[in-house]
């Protein structure tokens, strides 16, 4: 009507992101009870990435109710996320996703007398790679943060729908996604660590 002003209607609010779960795959079906030089630490890393998990476990409560509750579930393409993801989702649908897979762990290369566990090799392998850009010709820390940024922003799409997305993917790697998350200003509100089956809780304040 003439002389009347026009009223915007209010803008109806947005959706309340979902949280982000990000929990690493369960225990690998692999003894880690060795002592290695590093060239055979190369070799066991290369059955690690292949190898699925042990059978028999069960998945922790905690993650299971995470998982019942979530939207989306996400898991790597390595064997022992899928299996993980797997023993969790029962009859459910879920998704694989290469982006996710782990950052390499190429060992130094210490003398071959030199003959560490499994957990120590992996320890100096992830120091050599982050600090001192050791790569061999496979993936390198900028490479992978870029991945990690990457994979930060399709799960935060995923939960501006609403709903909980849950990734059983890796532990260093979940560590590399969490920066990013923190830097695009989500906020971790509950943590488990970085053990086998472990959940850290993401959600946008």
């Amino acid at each position: 009507m003439a002389g009347v002003p026009s009223v915007e209607l209010p803008v109806a609010s947005a959706v309340r992101p979902g949280a982000v779960i990000l929990a690493r795959h369960g225990e690998p079906a692999i003894s880690r009870k060795v002592r290695l030089s590093a060239k055979q630490y190369r070799e066991f890393w290369a059955q690690y990435e292949v190898g699925g998990i042990r059978p028999g476990q069960s998945p922790p409560p905690l993650l299971q109710q995470f998982v019942d509750a979530a939207g989306v579930v996400i898991a790597s393409t390595r064997l022992r996320s899928i299996e993980s993801a797997q023993a969790l989702v029962r009859e459910r649908a879920f998704t694989h996703e290469a982006m996710l897979i782990e950052a390499p762990l190429p060992p130094p290369n210490l003398p071959s007398w030199v003959r560490l566990s499994p957990r120590s090799w992996g320890f100096l392998a992830r120091i050599w790679w982050w600090y001192f850009n050791h790569h061999e010709g496979a993936e390198t820390r900028r490479q992978a943060e870029a991945r990690a940024h990457q994979a930060a922003v399709m799960l935060a799409r995923e939960a501006e729908a609403g709903h909980d997305v849950v990734v059983l993917a890796h532990g260093f790697f979940n560590f590399m996604i969490g920066r990013a998350l923190r830097r695009m200003g989500w906020r971790m509100t509950a943590s488990q660590g970085f053990k086998y089956w472990s959940t850290r809780r993401f959600e946008r304040p």
